[in-house]
C-alpha cells in the first residue's frame, strides 16, 4: 500500500491504538513484524498512520497482541476499512488540516458534548457570528480565507447524533460583533435547544465556587469508549487528546460542569431573558 503523505487524524489514531496494543503486549516493532511476516518499516508506517492496514492483518495483529476486546477490535477494523470521502474533502489544500480532521471526527461521532466558556461553539454559530470570530484572528485573514472558513463552518453544522452543550453566561453575553448579531445568535441557540437530540444548559455568573471555568472542551464519542476523543484549541489549530487517563479526566470534568448548570428548561428561559436585554 502506498505511503500517505499527510495522514488524517483518524488514520493516525488507528495507528496509535495499534501501537498501544503492541506495547501492552510487551512486543517490539521488530517482534510484531516477524509475527506478521513483514519488515519493521511496515509496522512503523502502520503505527504512524502513514500506511494503511487490511482488516485481515489488523485482526492478526490484535490476536498476536492478545487483545480479547472484540468490540474494540471490530471498531478498529471499521476504521481500517473506511473509505469515506466526506464533504470536507473539497476543502483539502485550502484550509488547515485541523479543520478537516474535526469535520471527519464529527462525521463518525456517536455523540458530542461541548463546554463553552467564551464563545458559542462553531456547531451552533450563525454565519455572522462565525464571520466575526474568524475576523478577529491575528494576523488577519484575507477575505478569501475568511469566507472559506465561514463556508466550511456552516457546511459542518450537521447534528445527527446526541449533542449536549453546557455554556457559561460569559459566552452568551460576549458580543463578538454588534447587538443584532448577538440577538440572532441567542435566537438560534433557543431554537436549536428545542430540537430533538440537542440539550443546552447554562452556567450563570452567580454560581458560587465554580472553579472549572477553564474547562472549555469538545468531547466526541467514538464507536466504543476507548475511541473517544477530546478536542482542545491550541494557538495553531486543534489538539486531539485520546489517552485513557485524560479521557477519564475530561469525562469527570464534564459531569462536574453539567451538575452545576441549569436544567434545559430554565436554561432556555435564561437565554430568552438575555435576548430581551439587547
Amino acid at each position: 500500500m502506498a505511503k500517505r503523505l499527510e495522514p488524517t487524524a483518524r488514520q493516525v489514531r488507528l495507528g496509535v491504538e495499534l501501537r498501544r496494543l503492541r506495547e501492552a503486549a510487551g512486543l517490539s516493532a521488530i517482534e510484531a513484524a516477524a509475527l506478521l511476516g513483514v519488515n519493521r518499516v511496515q509496522i512503523s508506517q502502520i503505527e504512524s498512520g502513514s500506511a494503511g492496514v487490511s482488516e485481515q492483518r489488523l485482526r492478526r495483529l490484535a490476536s498476536h497482541y492478545a487483545c480479547t476486546d472484540e468490540e474494540f477490535v471490530d471498531a478498529l477494523a471499521a476504521m481500517a476499512t473506511d473509505r469515506t470521502r466526506g464533504w470536507w474533502e473539497e476543502y483539502r489544500g485550502l484550509l488547515p488540516t485541523s479543520f478537516l480532521d474535526l469535520s471527519e471526527l464529527n462525521h463518525h461521532a456517536s455523540f458530542r458534548r461541548d463546554v463553552a466558556i467564551l464563545y458559542v461553539p462553531g456547531l451552533l454559530q450563525t454565519e455572522d457570528y462565525s464571520r466575526a470570530v474568524f475576523s478577529a484572528r491575528v494576523p488577519r485573514l484575507t477575505s478569501e480565507e475568511l469566507e472559506l472558513r465561514v463556508r466550511h463552518r456552516m457546511a459542518g453544522q450537521r447534528i445527527t447524533v446526541p449533542y449536549e452543550l453546557v455554556i457559561h453566561e460569559s459566552a452568551l453575553r460576549i458580543r463578538v460583533s454588534d447587538r443584532a448579531v448577538a440577538r440572532a445568535q441567542l435566537a438560534k441557540l433557543m431554537e436549536l435547544s428545542e430540537s430533538d437530540g440537542i440539550t443546552v444548559r447554562v452556567i450563570p455568573f452567580d454560581l458560587d465556587g465554580f472553579a472549572t471555568a477553564a474547562s472549555t472542551m469538545t468531547y466526541v464519542g467514538g464507536p466504543v469508549p476507548k475511541l473517544d476523543t477530546v478536542v482542545r484549541d491550541v494557538p495553531h489549530g486543534s489538539a486531539f487528546i485520546d489517552s485513557e487517563a485524560q479521557l477519564n479526566a475530561f469525562r469527570t470534568r464534564f459531569r462536574r460542569v453539567e451538575a452545576v448548570s441549569l436544567e434545559p428548561g430554565p436554561s432556555r428561559d435564561f437565554i430568552h431573558r438575555l435576548a430581551n436585554e439587547l
